[in-house]
Protein backbone atom coordinates (compact mmCIF):
# COMPACT_ATOMS: atom_id res chain seq x y z
CA UNK A 1 0.00 0.00 0.00
CA UNK A 2 2.57 2.63 0.38
CA UNK A 3 4.86 1.72 -2.17
CA UNK A 4 1.58 2.19 -4.47
CA UNK A 5 0.32 5.51 -2.91
CA UNK A 6 3.84 6.65 -3.24
CA UNK A 7 4.34 5.68 -7.12
CA UNK A 8 0.70 7.02 -7.93
CA UNK A 9 2.50 9.96 -7.07
CA UNK A 10 5.06 10.25 -10.02
CA UNK A 11 2.85 7.85 -12.36
CA UNK A 12 0.03 8.55 -14.46
CA UNK A 13 -3.09 6.50 -13.37
CA UNK A 14 -3.19 5.14 -16.95
CA UNK A 15 0.60 3.49 -16.55
CA UNK A 16 -0.56 2.39 -12.36
CA UNK A 17 -3.31 0.47 -13.57
CA UNK A 18 -1.54 -1.00 -16.35
CA UNK A 19 1.19 -2.25 -14.94
CA UNK A 20 -0.73 -3.39 -11.71
CA UNK A 21 -3.31 -5.69 -14.26
CA UNK A 22 0.13 -7.35 -15.09
CA UNK A 23 -0.20 -9.36 -11.70
CA UNK A 24 -2.22 -12.51 -13.37
CA UNK A 25 1.01 -12.80 -15.89
CA UNK A 26 3.89 -12.45 -12.85
CA UNK A 27 0.93 -14.84 -10.91
CA UNK A 28 1.47 -17.46 -13.39
CA UNK A 29 5.25 -17.55 -12.96
CA UNK A 30 5.55 -17.45 -8.97
CA UNK A 31 2.78 -20.13 -8.63
CA UNK A 32 4.64 -22.40 -10.90
CA UNK A 33 7.99 -21.41 -9.03
CA UNK A 34 6.28 -22.48 -5.59
CA UNK A 35 5.10 -25.97 -7.50
CA UNK A 36 1.51 -24.82 -7.14
CA UNK A 37 -0.49 -27.80 -8.78
CA UNK A 38 -3.23 -24.59 -10.96
CA UNK A 39 -3.50 -25.87 -14.25
CA UNK A 40 -3.58 -22.91 -17.15
CA UNK A 41 -4.27 -23.75 -20.59
CA UNK A 42 -4.14 -22.14 -23.63
CA UNK A 43 -7.58 -20.77 -23.28
CA UNK A 44 -6.92 -19.41 -19.72
CA UNK A 45 -3.42 -17.80 -21.08
CA UNK A 46 -5.14 -16.06 -24.40
CA UNK A 47 -8.16 -14.85 -21.53
CA UNK A 48 -4.91 -13.07 -19.58
CA UNK A 49 -3.99 -11.71 -22.63
CA UNK A 50 -7.09 -10.92 -24.16
CA UNK A 51 -7.81 -9.43 -20.70
CA UNK A 52 -4.90 -6.66 -20.48
CA UNK A 53 -5.22 -5.53 -23.59
CA UNK A 54 -9.03 -4.71 -22.32
CA UNK A 55 -7.43 -3.24 -19.65
CA UNK A 56 -5.17 -0.94 -21.52
CA UNK A 57 -8.36 0.25 -23.77
CA UNK A 58 -9.77 1.15 -20.24
CA UNK A 59 -7.17 3.12 -18.69
CA UNK A 60 -5.87 4.49 -21.84
CA UNK A 61 -2.47 5.66 -23.44
CA UNK A 62 -1.32 7.75 -20.91
CA UNK A 63 2.30 6.46 -19.81
CA UNK A 64 4.29 9.35 -18.98
CA UNK A 65 6.22 8.60 -15.41
CA UNK A 66 8.39 11.25 -14.25
CA UNK A 67 10.61 9.02 -11.65
CA UNK A 68 12.52 5.88 -12.16
CA UNK A 69 12.06 4.68 -8.54
CA UNK A 70 8.27 5.24 -9.42
CA UNK A 71 8.26 2.30 -11.76
CA UNK A 72 10.30 -0.25 -9.37
CA UNK A 73 7.72 0.59 -6.37
CA UNK A 74 5.07 -0.64 -8.87
CA UNK A 75 7.04 -3.73 -9.85
CA UNK A 76 7.41 -4.61 -6.09
CA UNK A 77 3.64 -3.99 -5.54
CA UNK A 78 2.76 -6.24 -8.89
CA UNK A 79 4.97 -9.16 -7.21
CA UNK A 80 3.67 -8.64 -4.01
CA UNK A 81 -0.24 -9.08 -5.16
CA UNK A 82 1.09 -12.02 -7.15
CA UNK A 83 2.75 -13.51 -4.44
CA UNK A 84 0.34 -12.94 -1.91
CA UNK A 85 -2.46 -15.44 -3.39
CA UNK A 86 0.24 -17.93 -4.22
CA UNK A 87 1.50 -18.18 -0.78
CA UNK A 88 -2.00 -18.55 0.75
CA UNK A 89 -3.10 -21.25 -1.56
CA UNK A 90 0.29 -23.35 -1.12
CA UNK A 91 1.13 -23.12 2.69
CA UNK A 92 -1.46 -21.19 4.25
CA UNK A 93 -4.76 -23.21 3.36
CA UNK A 94 -5.42 -25.22 6.14
CA UNK A 95 -5.46 -21.69 8.00
CA UNK A 96 -8.73 -19.83 8.69
CA UNK A 97 -9.25 -16.87 6.53
CA UNK A 98 -9.93 -14.98 9.44
CA UNK A 99 -7.21 -15.67 11.23
CA UNK A 100 -4.78 -14.90 8.36
CA UNK A 101 -6.70 -11.56 7.55
CA UNK A 102 -6.57 -10.70 11.78
CA UNK A 103 -2.68 -11.14 11.40
CA UNK A 104 -2.10 -9.47 8.66
CA UNK A 105 -4.07 -6.59 9.23
CA UNK A 106 -2.27 -6.28 12.86
CA UNK A 107 0.86 -6.28 11.54
CA UNK A 108 0.44 -3.92 9.02
CA UNK A 109 -1.71 -1.36 11.71
CA UNK A 110 1.87 -1.80 13.84
CA UNK A 111 3.99 -1.27 10.74
CA UNK A 112 2.12 1.97 10.06
CA UNK A 113 1.50 3.29 13.68
CA UNK A 114 4.69 5.43 13.85
CA UNK A 115 3.79 6.86 10.86
CA UNK A 116 -0.12 7.73 11.68
CA UNK A 117 1.22 9.46 15.19
CA UNK A 118 3.72 11.85 13.50
CA UNK A 119 1.00 12.89 11.21
CA UNK A 120 -2.15 12.90 13.39
CA UNK A 121 -4.81 15.49 12.98
CA UNK A 122 -4.34 18.55 14.82
CA UNK A 123 -8.25 18.48 14.41
CA UNK A 124 -11.59 15.54 14.87
CA UNK A 125 -11.94 14.99 11.03
CA UNK A 126 -15.80 15.61 9.48
CA UNK A 127 -18.65 12.49 9.90
CA UNK A 128 -17.87 12.33 6.13
CA UNK A 129 -14.19 11.74 6.26
CA UNK A 130 -14.62 9.10 9.49
CA UNK A 131 -18.11 7.68 7.73
CA UNK A 132 -15.26 7.18 4.55
CA UNK A 133 -12.16 5.78 6.40
CA UNK A 134 -14.78 3.05 8.19
CA UNK A 135 -16.30 1.74 4.97
CA UNK A 136 -12.85 1.67 3.52
CA UNK A 137 -11.80 -0.84 6.71
CA UNK A 138 -14.96 -2.25 6.80
CA UNK A 139 -16.37 -3.17 3.59
CA UNK A 140 -12.94 -2.59 1.45
CA UNK A 141 -10.42 -4.17 3.28
CA UNK A 142 -11.96 -6.52 5.59
CA UNK A 143 -15.27 -8.01 3.65
CA UNK A 144 -13.21 -7.92 0.05
CA UNK A 145 -9.82 -9.88 1.81
CA UNK A 146 -12.68 -12.73 3.27
CA UNK A 147 -14.11 -12.52 -0.24
CA UNK A 148 -10.97 -13.11 -1.97
CA UNK A 149 -9.72 -15.68 0.26
CA UNK A 150 -12.98 -17.63 -0.65
CA UNK A 151 -12.08 -16.62 -4.32
CA UNK A 152 -8.95 -18.29 -3.80
CA UNK A 153 -10.29 -21.19 -2.76
CA UNK A 154 -12.34 -21.86 -5.40
CA UNK A 155 -10.30 -20.92 -8.29
CA UNK A 156 -6.75 -21.13 -7.28
CA UNK A 157 -4.49 -17.78 -6.97
CA UNK A 158 -3.92 -17.06 -10.28
CA UNK A 159 -6.88 -17.01 -11.58
CA UNK A 160 -8.25 -15.31 -8.47
CA UNK A 161 -5.79 -12.54 -9.40
CA UNK A 162 -8.05 -11.86 -12.48
CA UNK A 163 -10.01 -9.10 -10.16
CA UNK A 164 -7.23 -6.68 -11.26
CA UNK A 165 -8.80 -6.30 -14.88
CA UNK A 166 -12.50 -5.52 -12.76
CA UNK A 167 -10.67 -2.59 -11.19
CA UNK A 168 -9.93 -0.45 -13.73
CA UNK A 169 -13.77 -1.43 -15.57
CA UNK A 170 -15.55 -0.49 -12.22
CA UNK A 171 -13.14 2.50 -11.53
CA UNK A 172 -14.45 3.41 -15.19
CA UNK A 173 -17.96 2.88 -15.00
CA UNK A 174 -18.11 4.94 -11.46
CA UNK A 175 -15.96 7.95 -13.38
CA UNK A 176 -18.68 7.97 -16.03
CA UNK A 177 -21.25 7.59 -13.68
CA UNK A 178 -20.39 9.75 -10.53
CA UNK A 179 -18.07 11.99 -11.96
CA UNK A 180 -19.52 12.69 -15.31
CA UNK A 181 -16.42 11.46 -17.03
CA UNK A 182 -16.15 11.04 -20.70
CA UNK A 183 -17.16 7.62 -22.12
CA UNK A 184 -15.38 6.99 -25.07
CA UNK A 185 -15.37 3.83 -27.78
CA UNK A 186 -11.86 2.43 -26.45
CA UNK A 187 -13.45 2.34 -23.05
CA UNK A 188 -16.38 -0.14 -24.60
CA UNK A 189 -14.42 -2.11 -26.28
CA UNK A 190 -12.00 -2.45 -23.51
CA UNK A 191 -15.08 -4.05 -21.26
CA UNK A 192 -15.90 -6.12 -23.86
CA UNK A 193 -12.61 -7.82 -23.70
CA UNK A 194 -11.69 -7.42 -19.87
CA UNK A 195 -15.21 -9.84 -19.83
CA UNK A 196 -14.19 -12.06 -22.48
CA UNK A 197 -10.73 -12.41 -20.91
CA UNK A 198 -11.40 -12.69 -17.31
CA UNK A 199 -14.10 -15.38 -18.64
CA UNK A 200 -11.88 -17.40 -20.49
CA UNK A 201 -9.05 -17.00 -17.81
CA UNK A 202 -11.38 -18.41 -14.85
CA UNK A 203 -12.71 -20.97 -16.12
CA UNK A 204 -11.85 -24.54 -15.41
CA UNK A 205 -10.98 -27.12 -17.59
CA UNK A 206 -13.37 -29.85 -17.71
CA UNK A 207 -11.28 -33.31 -17.91
CA UNK A 208 -13.17 -36.12 -18.72
CA UNK A 209 -13.92 -38.78 -16.24
CA UNK A 210 -11.08 -40.98 -15.14
CA UNK A 211 -12.84 -43.98 -16.17
CA UNK A 212 -13.51 -42.73 -19.84
CA UNK A 213 -9.95 -42.02 -20.36
CA UNK A 214 -9.06 -45.84 -19.94
CA UNK A 215 -9.45 -48.47 -22.52
CA UNK A 216 -12.25 -50.65 -22.33
CA UNK A 217 -10.97 -53.86 -20.28
CA UNK A 218 -11.34 -57.30 -22.61
CA UNK A 219 -13.37 -59.44 -21.08
CA UNK A 220 -11.80 -63.53 -21.60
CA UNK A 221 -13.62 -64.64 -24.76
CA UNK A 222 -14.72 -61.40 -25.99
CA UNK A 223 -11.49 -61.66 -28.04
CA UNK A 224 -12.96 -64.96 -29.96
Amino acid sequence: WFFLSSAEQHITSALAGLLISAVPLVGVVIATALGNREHLGLASMSGLLVGLVGVALIVGFDLRASDATALVEIALVVVGYSLGPAILSRYLSDVPSVTVIGIALTLCALAYAPAAALQWPHAIPSLSVLGSVAVLAVLCTAVAFLLFFALIAEIGPVRATVITYVNPAVAAILGVAVLHESFTLGMGLGFVLVLAGSTLATRRQIRAPEAARRPPEVQPGEAL
